[in-house]
């Protein structure tokens, strides 16, 4: 943009408003709020957003736009950023403005009066020249938000997406306008100002409405630990509404280390301590089912950067602790076999369909709670509305795959047994006869309801417990009869979400995981295998660049220097500039 430009521009606004913004800018520098230190960073550490802090030309979404390196940086945290700055701006301008809720998009969402439009531009304009930005309809072209010719295509907009564009240092994570802000200008129409399109709250405020100054996250969700600073509203936009979530959300995991020493003592021990005459499956116990790739630090990098409204996660071990996990970190605990197995005389236990039979017996544990195993994945931003009606149902997937016809056979694989007696006890208690499997999916599950099935298929239930290896009696618990016994007792619902599962030991695999990760376009994802491969090596090459490439930021629940590959990089590309 022109020099001459520029001081035009300049000269139009009040000397106060201007003295106002530029202080305003100087402070970003200093990182002022913690979204900008510690949320962006997603990390104890401070994010680099003064000296260090460098601007870099990324590809995104068919161009080449500008945004700011940041390590550590989140989906949510840069939504986060965009709104925080946007109420910065307005604030140190004294501008009124409030922000509302209840547009058909997460995005958050800022008022004004659209009398005050050209003070905005003018200020908004100003903001882009200090610190790069764009300026957009909604989902349309990006438009650059310093230039005088930009604001003026837009003037006939009543809804503007305002995003300052961030990415990771290494470029493959990047948050433009789908992370952005958007600003919506109210006309005024005798007392009220009116808006510009629909929501689900109130599209008429009073000119005069009291303005309530309430915490930024109402507007754009972040982890518990973390605060982004204040913002106002009024009064209709900040109570709770039957749309929401008002219920805490946590996370299980089951986990194990299969090259533990230790445990594979105690396994094959068990195995040799069967009783005479019993056999099990060549997929009860293979080391396929037990291998770990590190898929749990990746899959807890994935609920950083997609569910920052989770809890608190709990991981189920055989008294276990992955090496680089932070275990003084909030929000994260480790839970033993021992203090959830309400028969000591089950463990110990390789059976993963005991272990589920007892995750409801987890002291501390939220009666709604999602159940994953650390092969699945979030793949983009979640709500918690994809697993959970704001009144507490649970929503389940269910698989094209079928369970197979029949009675429970030894040469049925586990899978298959499992869901068979599944089928055998919804049909006993309810009279229906249910043929689907269920998706590898995060599973949406409540206490109350599992204590509820521990009570009414007592028997099955105590041998699902007691089975050391998978058996042809097991009952799988939490990934299928919980969903149908909600369902028959009306407190589920069937649902969908966008997901895929990746064999690993597909000849096609490496195909599938490249498209997943140029393309991004899935909720939840499943990596997983059931045979020992013959090139073991090279699958786990592929599994480990693929979920490093995917989730390239470190979660807050790892250790400070833990991630070799990530240290490295960063001070390559530290190195790389200077």
């Amino acid at each position: 943009m022109p020099v001459g430009a520029r001081r035009r521009i300049v000269r139009r606004v009040p000397r106060p408003l201007r003295n106002a913004v530029m202080h305003l800018l100087a402070a970003f520098d200093s990182v002022r709020s913690a979204v900008m230190t510690r949320a962006l960073g997603g990390s104890r550490s401070p994010a680099r957003h003064g000296p260090g802090a460098f601007l870099r030309v990324v590809h995104h979404q068919g161009k080449h736009v500008r945004a700011t390196v940041v390590r550590g940086a989140t989906e949510w945290a840069a939504r986060c950023r965009n709104l925080h700055i946007v109420v910065a701006v307005l604030e140190e301008a004294e501008i009124d403005y409030f922000c509302i809720r209840g547009t058909a998009q997460n995005t958050p969402c800022v008022a004004v009066p659209a009398a005050q439009r050209a003070d905005v531009e003018e200020v908004l304009q100003i903001a882009f020249g200090r610190n790069p930005g764009y300026v957009s309809e909604g989902s349309g072209e990006q438009r650059d938000g310093a230039s005088a010719k930009t604001w003026r295509r837009m003037r006939s907009r009543q809804v503007l997406r305002l995003a300052w564009n961030v990415c990771d240092p290494s470029g493959v994570l990047i948050f433009g306008q789908d992370s952005g802000c958007d600003l919506e200008f109210w006309a005024r129409q005798g007392d009220s100002l009116v808006a510009p399109r629909p929501n689900s709250v109130m599209t008429e405020v009073p000119v005069d409405a009291p303005r309530r100054r309430v915490e930024q996250k109402l507007f754009s969700p972040v982890p518990a630990p973390y605060h982004t600073g204040y913002a106002q509203s009024v009064a209709e936009f900040t109570v709770p509404l039957p749309s929401d979530h008002l219920f805490p959300i946590d996370v299980v995991y089951t986990w194990v280390d299969d090259s533990d020493p230790v445990w594979r003592r105690s396994k094959e021990a068990a195995r040799g301590a069967l009783t005479d005459g019993s056999t099990l499956h060549e997929q009860a116990a293979n080391d396929a089912r037990f291998t770990s790739r590190d898929e749990l630090r990746y899959s807890l990098r994935s609920i950083h950067q997609y569910a920052p409204w989770v809890n608190t996660i709990f991981l189920v071990t055989a008294g276990q602790v992955p090496r680089w996990l932070d275990t003084e970190y909030p929000g994260i605990r480790v839970v033993d076999h021992r203090e959830i197995f309400s028969d000591p005389m089950a463990l110990p236990t390789f059976n993963s369909h005991a272990i589920e039979s007892q995750l409801h017996h987890i002291q501390g544990l939220s009666e709604h709670f999602l159940y994953l195993n650390d092969d699945v994945f979030f793949g983009r931003p979640a709500a918690p509305g994809q697993f959970f009606h704001p009144n507490g149902l649970t929503k389940f997937f269910m698989s094209k795959a079928l369970v197979p016809a029949g009675e429970v056979s030894p040469d049925d694989l586990p899978v298959n047994a499992a869901g068979k007696n599944s089928r055998g006890l919804i049909a006993q208690q309810f009279g229906t006869f249910i043929a689907q499997k269920m998706k590898h999916t995060p599973h949406a599950l409540r206490r109350s309801v599992l204590q509820e099935i521990e009570e009414t298929y007592a028997n099955e239930h105590w041998r699902t417990q007691h089975s050391r290896f998978r058996s042809p009696d097991d009952v799988p618990i939490a990934s299928s009869l919980h969903h149908y016994h909600a369902y028959h007792t009306a407190r589920a619902t069937v649902s969908d979400l966008r997901y895929v599962y990746i064999d690993i030991g597909d000849r096609k695999a490496q195909q599938r995981l490249n498209r997943l990760l140029a393309r991004r376009d899935f909720d939840t994802f499943c990596i997983n295998d059931t045979v020992v491969p013959e090139d073991p090596d090279s699958q786990e090459r592929m599994v480990r660049h693929f979920l490093e490439s995917y989730f390239p930021v470190p979660s807050p629940y790892e250790l400070p220097g833990s991630d070799e590959g990530a240290v490295r990089r960063a001070a390559e590309l530290e190195t790389a500039h200077g």
